[in-house]
């Protein structure tokens, strides 16, 4: 997930293991960039 300056949330990758987005969350992270990312778990999509 990623956090805009407007405080405005995005997925930024879905279907990924938490190891694999732990390390897609730091590597944005470590751009330097204004906006705020974390990981979290998908909801199930549908009934």
């Amino acid at each position: 997930m990623r956090m805009d300056d407007n405080g405005n949330q995005f997925v930024v990758r879905a279907d990924l293991t938490r190891i694999a987005a732990e390390a897609l969350a730091r590597q944005f992270e470590a751009r330097g960039h204004k906006q705020s990312y974390w990981v979290r778990q998908q909801q199930p999509s549908g009934p």
